[in-house]
């Protein structure tokens, strides 16, 4: 799928869409330091009667490097994301969620629950599972946090603009590690996110998905008694370092319904075992 430029009253995005306007929509949502073009192993797997859309999220990828870190809280991501789908004139659709925009997603699906039709998230925490991620943060903890250093350093004023500037392939390729050194995510999709992230700003932009989580904390230390109320999965790539099992502790609680699948992969499960990911999805996503 090609990316298309798509303006809309709160900025300028780019949108992946596979064009197939009888199909059933599923928006797919890219994490850090990811794009859209995540999807392009998952896609083709896909089944036929369905509309992909899958746009960059603000600050990354193609869309505009937005450089007010108050719109990077992820109620107005979401926000975002109701107003491309406005644009395109679509009302009701599956969401699919990796990484940052699992949390993306899980907002969407708390402001339109009535447009939702099923949910799907993919290593992620669940926003309402008070319970299991406090628990997964003591296990982390324990073992002094050092999964958690690049979350730390971006947090940190100006610092991740002042050192990745210039040194973006060797940030780029640290983070996919083994699957990315020995062919398991393509060649061709680290060198795209190499070059988004060499974009202007894109250090301040990524690091801005860090230094709002002090906002969005708060916010959903308020959706313990919340549920979602539409049909949903999670998938989960067990060999996550930072989305490790004990997320998921609980999250039966925190949805009306919730199917749970594990895959052998890590963090990057979609790129790293797309086919095991699009059975799933090609079972789930039926109205």
């Amino acid at each position: 799928m090609q990316p298309n430029q798509i303006t809309v009253p709160r900025g300028r995005f780019s949108v992946r869409d596979s064009g197939n306007t009888d199909g059933y929509p599923l928006v797919m949502l890219h994490g850090w330091p990811e794009s859209s073009y995540c999807w392009e192993a998952v896609h083709p797997l896909l089944r036929n009667d369905l509309r992909i859309i899958a746009p960059d999220l603000r600050g990354l990828g193609e869309s505009e490097r937005t450089m007010e870190p108050s719109l990077y809280q992820k109620i107005e991501l979401a926000k975002d994301i109701v107003e491309i789908l406005d644009a395109l004139e679509i009302r009701d659709f599956f969401i699919l969620g990796h990484d940052w925009g699992g949390v993306v997603a899980q907002e969407v699906a708390l402001a339109v629950p009535d447009r939702v039709i099923k949910l799907v998230l993919m290593n992620i925490p669940v926003i309402n599972n008070m319970n299991g991620n406090a628990e997964a943060l003591e296990i982390i903890r324990s073992r002094n946090c050092i999964s958690l250093w690049y979350q730390h350093f971006q947090q940190q004023p100006a610092l991740a603009e002042a050192m990745i500037r210039g040194n973006e392939e060797v940030w780029i390729r640290y983070f996919f590690g083994k699957a990315g050194r020995d062919g398991t995510i393509s060649e061709d999709a680290l060198r795209e996110y190499i070059r988004c992230y060499r974009i202007e700003n894109t250090p301040a932009t990524g690091a801005f998905y860090y230094r709002a989580m002090r906002h969005d904390v708060k916010r959903w230390a308020g959706l313990a008694e919340t549920r979602f109320s539409m049909s949903s999965l999670y998938i989960h790539g067990a060999n996550d370092v930072v989305i490790i099992p004990a997320y998921l502790n609980h999250i039966e609680n925190c949805f009306k319904t919730i199917d749970v699948a594990t895959i052998d992969a890590g963090h990057f499960v979609q790129e790293e075992k797309p086919h095991a990911v699009a059975a799933l999805l090609n079972e789930f996503l039926i109205p």
